[in-house]
């Protein structure tokens, strides 16, 4: 992976390290309840397709979280690293990873349909429900 406009990441105690050569600054916001099971609240995401490399893989844990991508985490800390899409490999990422990151814009909110009430966001974004979200994945498995 060349140096250049690389992005690098890491979990909370260093164990994991995350070399990303593209960064999409359009991010997503995740609201199904897997996403906010696991990190207590919507998930936000960019996307940072599949030039990815990761530096001590054997501290990370991957799990399937549903028939059409995997989640994936530092054994030792817990970070929340990846939610990567099994059919096309590309990784999408906490926006939180990247702090250096410019023009960061929310695009699109998924399973909007399952936010729940005690939370909005003021901006205009494209939405997809539960039906849309599964009927676009079923084709992906």
């Amino acid at each position: 992976m060349p140096d250049i406009d690389v992005q690098v990441a890491n979990c909370l105690c260093g164990s994991v390290k995350i070399s990303v050569a593209t960064v999409n600054p359009k991010f997503t916001v995740c609201h199904c309840e897997t996403c906010r099971t696991w990190g207590g609240g919507p998930f936000f995401a960019v996307q940072c397709g599949t030039d990815v490399e990761i530096e001590n893989a054997e501290k990370l844990k991957e799990y399937d979280s549903s028939p059409w991508a995997s989640r994936g985490f530092c054994l030792e800390c817990g970070t929340h690293l990846f939610y990567r899409l099994n059919k096309t490999g590309s990784y999408n990422m906490p926006v939180g990873l990247f702090p250096q990151l410019e023009g960061l814009v929310m695009s699109m909110q998924y399973f909007s349909d399952q936010r729940p009430d005690y939370y909005c966001f003021s901006n205009e974004t494209k939405e997809m429900t539960e039906a849309e979200i599964k009927a676009y994945f079923a084709s992906q498995v």
